[in-house]
């Protein structure tokens, strides 16, 4: 769906772009500026095309970024800045956010469902299948638990297709389009999810089999990962050997990426200048020196280093039997505006120059809970493998973490990102950052 709706968007940018008199070129350069800039404001997540108010917010937001590109392009193309950016912006936040809604409501009526046979136990994974089930709006069912023998599962796929397994390949199209027509057979499915390696080994010859056959055959880290877009503990711990193969692949010595964190921080340092010059006289007027804030971080492969921030709370005595008491009334007026548009941290830029953090990567940690969850949490220790981040997935897609389920699910984010870590992936989290930096989504 995402796909279709990004194609026909482009398109209606491109015919726009059009007649209001510029060049095929320049549309074509134009309309991929403004659908980047959309993009990365989660315009096209599905939750997102559900609500006409949250995509006119993304919308505005995304159309704003997308004018630094219109600028870019300006001295090459020879255009009227004013003039594209206006026309622009009036039809998409009119045309885009209808456009979407009407999209969404075909999709929830018309998307077909996957219907699925799972080889595996309820009572241990029927949870995450059920978050899977959510998260597809309800287009993902899971029909049937089985612990199948070899004997049961062909019994079940042969009077589920109504043929028998050795014809399966030539009447498979047949029986889904009988499937679709008709609902009320609980027990149908499409596919397979294998999700206990130790109970697929039972059925090994038959699932390989089934697979020649045409029918499709998926694992629960695929169907997880594509959905959830985090790597559930539980998951990785089912299909172990497939995943730390998987993590040992990832390592810190891109040299794409070390060029893109110098580039960005030295931007960002350029471009927060103005604003690290009012934090730095707001906290000195308010409340004196240190301006800045130092703490013990954890960085690669459990290495500490020194965290720099922007002072945002007084510098009072702590209660030691109470340390969090009183921590609203602590903050400084300038720290309000540095903590919630994250400009307290833009001093981490600097850590990014000296080589401790990158600009993407996982939240570093304090020394105390690095300890604690390093104990708790198993394959923690992989999201040690790269360095931290100022932002990261985890950061942009999970709330503040406080206790252990908390910083188990964020750990889950982590390692989805190191496991599918690159380059464009690091540019879509660093876009999406600044959408939360807006308020829009993430916590702090």
């Amino acid at each position: 769906m995402k796909r279709l709706v990004k194609i026909l968007d482009f398109i209606l940018f491109f015919i726009f772009n059009l007649t209001i008199g510029l060049n095929p070129l320049t549309s074509l350069i134009i309309s991929s500026i403004f659908l980047i800039g959309i993009y990365a404001f989660r315009t096209y997540d599905t939750e997102t095309m559900n609500s006409l108010n949250e995509t006119i917010i993304r919308v505005i937001a995304g159309n704003f970024v997308s004018i630094i590109g219109i600028t870019l392009f300006h001295s090459i193309l020879g255009y009227s800045i004013s003039k594209v950016f206006l026309y622009n912006f009036i039809f998409n936040i009119i045309l885009i956010p209808t456009i979407h809604k009407i999209e969404y409501m075909i999709y929830i009526k018309k998307a077909p469902e996957k219907r699925y046979l799972v080889i595996g136990r309820k009572n241990e994974i029927g949870h995450i299948l059920d978050e899977i089930s959510k998260k597809t709006h309800g287009k993902y069912k899971f029909v049937k638990y089985i612990n199948p023998s070899a004997e049961r599962l062909n019994s079940i796929v042969s009077q589920n297709y109504d043929i028998d397994p050795g014809t399966l390949y030539k009447k498979q199209a047949k029986m889904n389009k009988k499937y679709r027509m008709k609902n009320d057979k609980k027990v149908d499915f499409c596919y397979i999810v294998v999700t206990d390696l130790k109970l697929e080994q039972e059925v090994m010859e038959q699932i390989d089999y089934y697979k020649q056959m045409g029918i499709h055959v998926e694992y629960l880290p695929e169907l997880a990962e594509k959905t959830l877009k985090r790597v559930p503990i539980e998951v990785i711990e089912r299909f172990d050997m497939y995943y730390k193969i998987e993590f040992e692949k990832s390592y810190d010595n891109s040299p794409a990426k070390r060029l893109l964190d110098y580039v960005v921080s030295i931007i960002a340092l350029t471009l927060f200048s103005p604003f690290m010059l009012i934090i730095f006289l707001g906290v000195l007027l308010e409340d004196g020196f240190p301006i800045v804030f130092k703490q013990k971080r954890m960085g690669l492969y459990s290495n500490p280093f020194t965290l720099f921030k922007f002072r945002s709370l007084k510098e009072v005595p702590i209660d030691k039997n109470n340390p969090n008491n009183g921590i609203e009334n602590r903050v400084l007026k300038i720290g309000k505006f540095s903590r919630k548009s994250r400009l307290d941290e833009s001093l981490q830029f600097i850590n990014v120059l000296k080589g401790d953090m990158s600009i993407v990567g996982s939240r570093p940690e304090m020394e105390e809970f690095h300890d604690q969850m390093i104990d708790k949490i198993n394959f923690y220790k992989y999201r040690l493998k790269l360095k931290p981040g100022i932002t990261g997935w985890a950061q942009i897609n999970y709330k503040h973490t406080s206790t252990l389920e908390d910083y188990k699910i964020k750990t889950e984010y982590d390692l989805y990102y190191i496991k599918n870590r690159n380059i464009i992936f690091d540019l879509q989290i660093m876009l999406k950052t600044i959408e939360t930096m807006l308020g829009m989504r993430g916590a702090r």
